[in-house]
């Protein structure tokens, strides 16, 4: 009698042991780890202040910037698309460019947007989506230091002659266009907190940021500091576009319910108004962008 109540003991062990591996492998098989790098993160759950992403309509407000922006829209588009998995959100100092971490199938897409000339880069390994900013559409500030103010005098392209800038060539469409404004001096540093640090110091005269209407394009990191010159824009010679990792396990699924689900929402006009109403794309005559002219018409 004492063996078989053993024997029932160790078999009810057993279902529960197995019970609670086949609930783990559900729940693994049904989320998806997603690095995320911190600050971004913060910024995106200060702007859902506890709403659910695919209920939000209205991109105006506290802590809004362009890669919340991208990430709400991705996962709206992934959720119509009919990708259903959700999300384990590893947070810390990630930069997928830098680790690769997409391209080895360790990261399912990028919520940050690429320039299709980085994005190309990787096609080997990463399915492009269509694009959220055609060429010529999207316009970035040109960022210096409050203190450093001959910057804020530019007003037109020949002005840039006068002054350096820093980028990376990493990123190909920054890179090209800050070659094209023909300027005094063009420094590299491949990581961009180094990139705002130079500016900060007033090493490099400006660096080209996405518009921060939220926070009135006053831009400040702990003790970094820059601000946007007033009335001025440049726009870039390529598109942006999400990235989907062709070696992820959920890659293909996601790529196709992204690709879907970004179609409804074209169709919608909710992805232009989203970086319209989030002051990414200024009001028509609200900036004078300088060089326009040099995007080519293809």
């Amino acid at each position: 009698m004492l063996k078989l109540s053993r024997f029932k003991i160790c078999f009810c062990v057993l279902a529960c042991m197995l019970f609670g591996f086949a609930a783990n492998a559900a729940n693994s098989n049904n989320s998806v780890d997603m690095y995320i790098r911190d600050d971004v993160y913060v910024d995106f759950q200060a702007f859902l202040a506890g709403r659910d992403v695919h209920q939000i309509t209205s991109f105006s407000g506290y802590r809004m910037r362009r890669d919340v922006v991208d990430m709400v829209l991705a996962l709206q588009a992934l959720k119509l698309g009919g990708f259903d998995k959700t999300f384990n959100y590893q947070v810390g100092k990630v930069t997928l460019r830098n680790t690769n971490i997409l391209e080895r199938g360790k990261q399912l897409l990028s919520f940050d947007t690429y320039w299709y000339a980085d994005a190309e880069k990787i096609a080997e390994h990463a399915y492009i989506s269509a694009a959220v900013f055609n060429k010529g559409e999207y316009l970035a500030g040109v960022f210096a230091h409050p203190e450093n103010r001959k910057v804020f005098a530019i007003d037109s392209l020949d002005d840039f002659s006068h002054f350096t800038s820093i980028s990376t060539p990493r990123w190909h469409a920054d890179w090209q266009t800050l070659k094209s404004l023909k300027l005094k001096k063009l420094y590299k540093d491949d990581e961009w907190l180094q990139q705002i640090r130079a500016v900060d110091k007033k090493w490099a005269d400006f660096a080209l940021l996405p518009f921060m209407p939220a926070v009135n394009n006053h831009y400040k990191l702990h003790s970094l500091e820059l601000l946007a010159v007033p009335g001025i824009a440049l726009t870039f010679d390529d598109s942006r576009h999400y990235v989907v990792s062709k070696t992820h396990p959920d890659g293909k699924a996601a790529f196709e319910a992204l690709q879907k689900g970004l179609a409804i929402l074209a169709t919608q006009q909710r992805i232009k108004s989203a970086y319209i109403e989030a002051g990414f794309i200024p009001e028509k005559g609200s900036v004078k962008v300088l060089n326009s002219e040099l995007i080519s018409k293809d």
